[in-house]
């Protein structure tokens, strides 16, 4: 994570007497990237005076990402949250939504050992399929051409954060805070092409266990995402070309779709293990510290 050089705070009043000025989202992301750099948690913004709606929550996400930038980051990717629709009613969330993936915020598998949870509040461990684009997608493509942009695919772990505490927030607040992204740490990663028919019968078709400490802990299968991770990569290509303020996907982008199993609590000390069946996948396993 990037440590902001910006002082620590607790909430702030804003002008919410018109949310949709570029002054009062220009504090919006300014206090959520402050917490999302290792501040105090904070107040979820749905819940102040003036509210602020998922539309404007969209319009936070453009400045967020600059302020990564301004920080020495670099957006390489985006993360799909909320596909896995059985677990909307335990966050109050019933639509998907996305944030920014960026290098700081990248893991390879293999060249991590442990990873520190020291910077992240509330810190919940996702098991989820990754996607590297070879090509920019259309939105008028179905599933089968869809396949084709795709590069290569991975099992990796998302780690989400809520800057909120006790995870309680409207979909709008998970929006402004960049999707709640942590980290992603990505395992082996296997080429699409040479076996592209059957990469799109298992994507949708493979179960998945996670575990803690060699505990089994839940179980996951691929239509909890959607219909499946190409599914939930078919629904973000949508969203983002009906946004005018957020770019469409490129190629070279990395994407991450979403939990496969229930976001389990995560703690220094522990190993979490990932091992998916049904798909020619490798098994994944992190320690954190």
């Amino acid at each position: 994570m990037i440590s902001s050089a910006i002082p620590k705070h607790r909430e702030q009043a804003y002008p919410m007497d018109n949310i949709k000025s570029a002054a009062a989202l220009d504090a919006i992301a300014t206090e959520a990237f402050r917490a999302l750099g290792d501040s105090p948690q904070i107040t979820p913004f749905s819940m102040r005076p003036g509210g602020l709606t998922v539309e404007d929550a969209y319009r936070v996400t453009p400045l967020i990402r600059q302020m990564y930038e301004a920080r020495g980051a670099k957006a390489i990717g985006r993360k799909i949250g909320f596909t896995n629709r059985t677990i909307w009613a335990q966050y109050n969330v019933y639509a998907p939504v996305w944030g920014h993936v960026f290098d700081q915020t990248l893991y390879d598998l293999a060249a991590i050992e442990t990873l520190p949870l020291d910077t992240l509040a509330e810190p919940r461990i996702e098991p989820e399929i990754v996607f590297g684009l070879a090509k920019a997608p259309s939105a008028a493509m179905d599933e089968t051409e869809l396949l084709s942009c795709i590069e290569w695919v991975a099992l990796g772990f998302e780690i989400v954060q809520s800057i909120f505490p006790d995870w309680k927030f409207a979909a709008a607040d998970t929006i402004a805070a960049n999707g709640v992204h942590g980290a992603l740490i990505v395992g082996p990663r296997h080429p699409i092409a040479p076996d592209a028919a059957q990469w799109q019968r298992t994507l949708s078709t493979f179960e998945i266990e996670l575990s803690c400490n060699g505990q089994s802990i839940d179980r996951g299968h691929a239509g909890n995402v959607l219909e499946g991770p190409v599914s939930a990569l078919r629904h973000l290509i949508g969203v983002l070309a009906n946004d005018p303020n957020n770019p469409p996907l490129a190629a070279g982008e990395i994407i991450t779709t979403g939990t496969l199993t229930k976001a389990m609590p995560i703690a220094p000390g522990e190993t979490w293990t990932a091992t998916p069946t049904g798909i020619a996948l490798d098994g994944i396993r992190i320690r954190f510290s």
